[in-house]
């Protein structure tokens, strides 16, 4: 009997469930608790065998002593215990990496609040600052160059009307001159045929022949240019960039023009919407006796015409390689392939031309070459008309390609052009 009892106790032992460990430390955290055989021997390990298992000390991550010690759960008579004792310790340890991870999260961020913000704020206000005074000193600059530029051109002006002026005098005393000469000379020559006889006459030819021939070296007043106020003289390449760039800054888009249907070449077809024109080499069936068709060169108006104010639109010429696009006034001759009806090449129409690799400007049949760097995908066209300005920009990046100065005398009308693929007015 006490044999058996003996055999039970020993069953019991070898079934008893291995003790837990529970460690403490100093550094605040929860404990991670190890679950330990009891009864094996490990002294390898750095354990000291005690009477209930193994107690064991290491150092803990960060500071503190990790120190364990056995911890005795009733007895179990089966495997489930390890598995539940097993899970428990890893849910604790889980907890404890999450604490850590917090803590060193909450580090990092008081560290970025204390030392990371302000550093940013005081880098803001010296770049604000810095911005400032640059904005300043270029606007100052800016300021004092517009201020000698304009104190330069106003007394261009005064001493080119003083110029005008003074030469308008001098006329004047000239022909007055000229005029009381003119009327001395007929007083005497009436006075002369009034009361003298023929005889008398014959006798005072040479004096005659001698105060008339006076009056022959006066001639006829002729057009001067003397007479004028020249614009030239008051020409500022300064004012007008800052002009024109001042003017583009502040378009806020493209004015709403269509192309005149009853204007399109037959070598051109116009979209439904009236803003694309394509080109073809064959002729389309078109009715060519209309006044204002082009019958040869591949040309288009639009449908409204400038008279007064500042007028803005722009071309897509992305797809074409071959275009013309400018103003023109009404009366440019639509018929034939003279030169009357070529864009650019009567005194009728301004335009801005590429042909291939090519940019030029043309009027009258002069080409000025346009240099540039790309060819734009889009082309503006401003028309100052009162300020007799056109300009041809870069829309993208407001870079003027080429700018003219005309008197204009007649309402100007957008004109077109195309000999490759298609061009359009973009909204």
């Amino acid at each position: 009997m006490s044999r058996h009892r003996g055999d039970t106790r020993a069953a019991e032992r070898g079934n008893a469930a291995p003790a837990a460990l529970t460690p403490t430390r100093s550094s605040g955290f929860p404990a991670r608790t190890f679950p330990v055989a009891t009864g094996l021997a490990d002294p390898a390990a750095g354990g000291e065998r005690g009477a209930a298992g193994w107690a064991c000390a290491c150092a803990w991550p960060g500071g503190g002593e990790l120190s364990l010690r056995p911890s005795l759960p009733p007895a179990w008579g089966s495997r489930g215990w390890l598995r539940a004792a097993l899970g428990s310790v890893g849910r604790r340890n889980k907890l404890v990496d999450r604490c850590e991870r917090l803590q060193l999260q909450s580090a990092a961020i008081a560290k970025h609040v204390a030392e990371v913000l302000p550093a940013r704020s005081q880098g803001v206000l010296t770049a604000a600052n810095g911005a400032r005074e640059l904005v300043i000193q270029r606007l100052m600059f800016v300021g004092k160059a517009c201020e000698n530029e304009e104190q330069r051109l106003l007394e261009e002006a005064h001493a080119e009307e003083e110029r005008a002026q003074q030469s308008i005098l001098t006329q004047r005393a000239h022909w007055s001159e000229a005029l009381q000469k003119l009327a001395a000379l007929r007083t005497y020559l009436v006075d002369m045929i009034t009361n003298l006889d023929d005889q008398a006459l014959v006798n005072a030819e040479q004096e005659i022949f001698e105060r008339t021939e006076v009056a022959e070296g006066i001639l006829e007043p002729q057009e001067s240019a003397k007479l004028n106020f020249n614009q030239q003289r008051v020409q500022s390449p300064l004012l007008h960039r800052l002009w024109a760039s001042a003017v583009l800054c502040c378009v806020a888009g493209s004015q709403e023009i269509c192309i005149d249907e009853k204007t399109v070449s037959p070598h051109l077809s116009l979209s439904e919407d009236k803003k694309t024109l394509t080109f073809s080499p064959k002729k389309a069936k078109l009715d060519l006796d209309g006044p204002e068709r082009f019958d040869h060169w591949p040309n288009a108006l639009a449908t409204v015409a400038f008279h007064t104010g500042l007028h803005v639109w722009k071309v897509s010429v992305e797809k074409s390689c071959a275009y013309k696009l400018g103003v023109c006034y009404g009366s440019l001759p639509r018929k034939g392939p003279s030169n009357e009806a070529r864009l650019g090449f009567n005194t009728a129409s301004w335009v801005f031309s590429r042909y291939d690799k090519e940019f030029r400007f043309l009027h009258s049949g002069h080409p000025q070459p346009v240099e540039l760097l790309r060819a734009p995908a889009e082309i503006g066209v401003l028309v100052d008309f009162a300020g007799g300005e056109l300009l041809f920009y870069d829309p993208d990046s407001c870079t003027i390609l080429f700018s003219h100065r005309e008197a204009f005398v007649a309402p100007l009308y957008p004109v077109f052009a195309v000999a490759h693929q298609s061009i359009s007015l973009s909204q």
